[in-house]
């Protein structure tokens, strides 16, 4: 990843014509093989294989996996399109979670630092959907605090044994093979402590322990995953060992940041859209309710909020692309993202009274779902440690 400076560099947030059809493409699919039915799968809070496998045949699971390996070979702003477009013209802010989750988190560390071999026996099966990507990082005592891990990993010859557990794993019991993190070097400082493993979710001692409620993003399951002497051939080592925090972990969370949070833009285009339609066909006292100065301030913070958030994420996303120096964007793009989709979505329930509080409308599903925007890939108070410190020099 480079590590130039912006200077002489502006950002050019315009889209080619590919972009825009493509995008444009990707919302009308998902009007129409996605969005039907998203209340009742949210209602019932269940996964749909058939959903997941239209999707995967649209071309949307292989995304930014190199075309070698069956994939489009697509760059971060494209990915990070689809995302968005996903989310407006499907609703369905689950299936984008795990959508997300298998493209940034599950098949681009393998595509990334992966052997040959592991590529050619993973990254085809990701692209074409057969199975899901997930990333294990999170420990029921660890979560921002990543270098606070206890999953642990010894050496017996060419075979590691790992032992723990993890918790939050989007995809979690979906994934037939997932990416664990697990420290390997208990003396060590936290750059050199941990390793990742792929771990098949078929070997002896790993368990999908749990599946967790949640608030929002109900149709992806999540779970907490359980590791008892689980043992792991050297050649299912991702990268190298001792290198898991600060190569393998923090290309993902860049994708999440850049890319992921993209999800969170498009539900927020499709929640403005419904409320302006609302607000000119709801009257109260004799007039459409869009035409109250109270309404009117509420829809004009919403388009601000859109346009800020779009603009920010997908200059992260270019900026990625060429290379340039951009976690300060990044952390940006999400802090400012994940507070304002659960702004923009508190307006629309406003907006929309006593139907915004009903499930039969959509807002109040988006509010349960904005919320994980600042939570998940980095809470909100984690980003803004990282642009302070960036600022302060630290």
């Amino acid at each position: 990843m480079g590590r130039h400076r912006t200077r002489g560099r502006a950002v050019d947030p315009r889209l080619t014509e590919e972009q825009e059809a493509f995008a444009a493409s990707v919302r009308e699919f998902a009007r129409e093989h996605v969005e039907p039915g998203v209340v009742e799968r949210d209602r019932a809070g269940t996964w749909d294989w058939d959903v997941w496998r239209k999707v995967a045949g649209f071309g949307l699971a292989g995304l930014p996996i190199p075309d070698a390996y069956g994939g489009s070979g697509a760059d971060v702003l494209t990915t990070g399109l689809a995302l968005e477009a996903l989310a407006y013209g499907g609703r369905d802010a689950g299936l984008n979670l795990s959508l997300g989750a298998h493209l940034t988190i599950g098949a681009m560390p393998i595509a990334l630092h992966g052997t040959e071999e592991q590529k050619q026996r993973w990254l085809p099966r990701m692209a074409s959907g057969e199975t899901v990507g997930a990333f294990a990082i999170t420990e029921p005592e660890a979560g921002s605090d990543t270098a606070g891990m206890k999953t642990r990993a010894e050496q017996h010859g060419d075979t590691w044994v790992l032992n723990g557990s993890k918790t939050f794993i989007t995809n979690g019991e979906l994934a037939e093979v997932v990416t664990v993190i697990a420290r390997t070097d208990p003396d060590a400082p936290a750059g050199q402590a941990f390793t990742a493993f792929l771990v098949e979710a078929d070997t002896p001692g790993f368990e999908v322990a749990k599946q967790l409620k949640k608030l929002g993003n109900r149709t992806s399951p999540t779970n907490e995953l359980a590791f008892t002497d689980v043992e792991v051939h050297e050649s299912q080592i991702l990268g190298e060992v001792g290198t898991a925090l600060w190569k393998v972990g923090f290309e993902c969370f860049d994708w999440e940041r850049t890319c992921m949070i993209a999800s969170a833009v498009g539900g927020m285009e499709r929640d403005l859209e419904e409320s302006v339609r609302y607000a000119q066909e709801r009257e109260a006292f004799g007039k459409p309710i869009g035409r109250f100065g109270a309404i009117q301030h509420k829809l004009a913070q919403m388009r601000i909020r859109l346009e800020a958030a779009r603009l920010l994420q997908r200059q992260a996303a270019w900026m990625k692309d060429h290379g340039i120096e951009h976690q300060m964007q990044a952390a940006i793009a999400k802090a400012y993202i994940g507070e304002a989709a659960v702004a923009s979505a508190l307006d629309g329930v406003q907006l929309h009274g006593g139907w915004g509080y009903i499930d039969e409308f959509h807002v109040e599903r988006s509010l349960r779902d904005a919320k994980l925007a600042a939570i998940g890939g980095g809470t909100t108070e984690i980003q803004e440690l990282i642009i302070s410190r960036t600022l302060l020099g630290g």
